[in-house]
């Protein structure tokens, strides 16, 4: 193997409990007075929302609230953010949230300078230099469940509500500039979601890890993320207010999204699939799909789930104990274990592996899935079976 990669790491992150008291002074730093605030209906219902106004307020910074996010946002969500953006004359964005507000929050700041529709700007090809760069709003990033790791992409991910269909929307002056990580914003979030973001953030360890081509910071990182989360997700999962167990929660997040710049795979790439056709969590819908599409990879897997088992603590690490954990993991954290409860139909696999196969995280898969592995993988998992494809 050529040991070549192009290489490239995170933003300026303030970490720790109380930080976003630091934000007021962030956004004086980078010279924003007048921010949209921008998250998604949930979020804009729990107390730290308004908090975050009011501190901004006290600090002389006029700030206006956008928080028509759906759970999956949407083309038209985007749309009618920069609309407020531009109604307001505001001049910076701050994306609070989950991946949801993040997302949304970062192409409302892509969008407010560009002319071009959302579409152009899809992750396909070269699209990405379409965009006029110097008209892009400054980003502060504040996310609020440890799990998406939106913070320090380069991309949201955005329903194409036409189409039904998500689309990752890319351009490297995406990265926030600047990201507050302050567990203690994640205290309110219930059981089921620090669940599934939490094993969101194990996928994004995983998939990056498993991704083939040479990247050991990246794989270091995906390593240690995955250690963290082993540990620490099942504590906060039974003791939301178990603040050790949120901070390393939050950090095993963000490493989760430095680590899968390397890449990801079929289990994002079904998941789009199934959450763009259905609506369903992004987090909940790789928990669902993770132990399906390991069993479909395992022929190029054997060696690297020693090493997936060693840092996570199994004594006698090779592919079935990893895979045998991770069942029993999700078990503990009461995560479905077949997408029939995601809603997946049998009449719609056609639909399901098409979306899959042109979905653009399929090119870090360990293996090449055609079309019809992709159902079989996804019809496996409605029927709730694990073994290898035909």
């Amino acid at each position: 193997m050529m040991l070549q990669g192009n290489w490239n790491f995170p933003t300026s992150i303030h970490f720790g409990p109380g930080s976003v008291c630091d934000l007021a002074r962030v956004c004086a730093d980078v010279g924003i007075k007048r921010p949209l605030l921008v998250t998604d209906r949930g979020a804009a219902k729990l107390s730290f929302t308004p908090r975050i106004q009011t501190m901004l307020q006290d600090a002389g910074i006029d700030v206006y609230l956008f928080s028509d996010v759906a759970s999956n946002p949407t083309d038209q969500n985007v749309m009618n953010g920069t609309k407020a953006y531009r109604a307001n004359a505001c001049d910076g964005v701050v994306a609070l949230g989950g991946g949801s507000g993040i997302d949304a929050g970062k192409a409302i700041a892509l969008m407010v300078g560009q002319t071009r529709p959302l579409s152009d700007f899809e992750d396909v090809g070269d699209n990405w230099r379409r965009v006029v760069t110097d008209r892009m709003a400054p980003c502060i990033a504040i996310p609020t469940t440890a799990g998406t790791g939106s913070e320090i992409g380069r991309a949201s991910v955005i329903v194409d509500s036409t189409r039904r269909e998500k689309k990752i929307i890319f351009h490297p002056g995406m990265m926030p500039g600047h990201v507050i990580c302050d567990p203690e914003l994640t205290l309110e979030l219930p059981p089921n979601l620090t669940a599934a973001t939490g094993v969101d953030a194990f996928t994004h360890c995983f998939e990056a890890f498993c991704a083939p081509g040479y990247h050991p910071i990246a794989d270091g990182i995906a390593l240690r993320g995955m250690q963290l989360t082993a540990q620490w997700l099942p504590l906060a999962f039974r003791d939301g207010t178990n603040l050790e167990a949120r901070s390393h929660m939050m950090a095993a997040a963000t490493m989760g999204a430095a680590a899968f710049q390397k890449g990801l795979g079929a289990v994002h790439a079904i998941s789009h699939a199934i959450g763009g056709h259905y609506d369903s969590h992004h987090g909940l819908t790789n928990a669902v799909m993770l132990p399906y599409v390991l069993v479909a990879n395992s022929s190029a897997l054997q060696e690297k789930m020693r090493e997936v088992g060693t840092a996570i603590g199994l004594t006698a690490p090779d592919f079935d104990a990893v895979l045998n954990w991770l069942l029993e993991f999700r078990q503990d954290l009461c995560i479905p274990h077949d997408s029939t409860s995601l809603g997946v139909v049998a009449q719609d696999l056609d639909v399901l592996a098409a979306k899959s196969k042109s979905d653009p995280a399929l090119a870090g898969n360990p293996i090449k899935l055609s079309e019809s592995a992709l159902r079989k993988i996804i019809e496996n998992s409605m029927l709730g079976k694990q073994r290898v494809i035909d």
